[in-house]
């Protein structure tokens, strides 16, 4: 899959079969869509293309207003996003960034300027409530109507329902926030997790096995940046961590911003995914993992962050959500025995 950042680069295909979108997630809605966008695409002989935003808009509204709340809280990074979208097979990506030039744009300029010069769409595939242009004044109407004048062909996809849900960006929001992972996992069509590359942090899990009793060999953690301020999901959860070795491991996570640690740190100000493996791998020694590419899945959130008034309460905290993670997997390894008899015995 090949990226580019704005319209103007080498390589950049003169003609595609096109869809807009945020796609925060790429949850199951729109992995139909773009199975719909590669089908056209194939008939058409032209590559598929996404065109996204970063910022996403609402955030760069949100800004302009100096109105935090307004901003939607971040499913996935620009890298997680940009990973799901080459599983699913798009040839193409632009990201285009929004800024005020663009969000000032009438919707026939943008028809014009990025569908139909940057990007020589011969067909544009967008959902059942878009809108674009300048105070959001484009529809699936104009769009169609300027397709049939202009040369491409205009298509709305309808709402994708799981269950009697309808799948969206909001939808996988509410279940993250609410913490159930089972019905995020469901409306994402995969678990939810998190990839990057991990950094250092302040080893202060290394150093509670020192500062704080019963914290054992301390609690050794693979950190992981959310580039984004506000994520969808937050607090502490049982993992599995993919990448670091050739098999999963399990563990527990924190994601957030740390209330328990001094801000000064020096991922201070930063969410942060800290997760500590159950099972540290030998091979790796101490310093192993740093710089590796890992993704780490949240299965089941235990509760939110708690802020801990010193190092021994913090190590006795973490001790517990050990514990309790721990459990969870035993459950889920028993419940899947179980599930594999009765298909035996079935």
């Amino acid at each position: 899959m090949k990226i580019f950042r704005g319209l103007h680069h080498q390589g950049l295909a003169e003609a595609c079969a096109l869809t807009i979108g945020n796609f925060d997630g790429v949850h199951r809605g729109h992995q139909a869509m773009l199975a719909l966008l590669q089908n056209e695409a194939r008939h058409r002989g032209v590559p598929s293309c996404v065109l996204t935003f970063e910022p996403h808009p609402r955030d760069f509204f949100a800004a302009q207003a100096q109105r935090a709340d307004i901003a939607p809280a971040r499913i996935a990074t620009l890298r997680d996003k940009l990973l799901e979208l080459q599983r699913c097979g798009v040839d193409q990506v632009v990201v285009l960034p929004f800024n005020a030039a663009l969000a000032a744009l009438s919707p026939q300029d943008f028809i014009a300027r990025v569908l139909v010069q940057g990007l020589g769409a011969r067909y544009v595939l967008v959902g059942d409530d878009f809108r674009f242009g300048a105070r959001r004044a484009g529809d699936y109407a104009l769009l169609d109507a300027e397709g049939a004048r202009l040369g491409f062909d205009v298509a709305r996809m309808q709402s994708y329902e799981v269950h009697g849900l309808r799948v969206s960006s909001s939808a996988v929001r509410e279940a993250l926030a609410a913490g159930r992972m089972d019905d995020a996992a469901a409306l994402l069509g995969r678990p939810y997790g998190i990839s990057g590359h991990v950094v250092h942090g302040r080893k202060l899990g290394r150093s509670l096995a020192e500062s704080a009793p019963g914290a054992g060999d301390g609690f050794r953690t693979l950190n992981l940046r959310f580039k984004h301020w506000k994520p969808a999901a937050s607090g502490i959860f049982a993992v599995q961590v993919h990448g670091l070795v050739e098999r999963p491991i399990d563990g527990v996570a924190n994601l957030g911003v740390r209330p328990s640690l001094d801000p000064r740190d020096v991922n201070g100000g930063r969410v942060l995914l800290e997760t500590h493996g159950f099972d540290w791998p030998t091979e790796l020694g101490p310093e192993g993992a740093y710089g590796k590419i890992i993704r780490v899945d949240l299965l089941h959130k235990l509760h939110d962050e708690i802020k801990y008034d010193s190092l021994e309460r913090l190590a006795a905290g973490i001790a517990r959500d050990c514990e309790d993670a721990r459990r969870f997997f035993a459950m889920h390894a028993q419940t899947r025995r179980q599930t594999t008899r009765d298909r035996i015995q079935g």
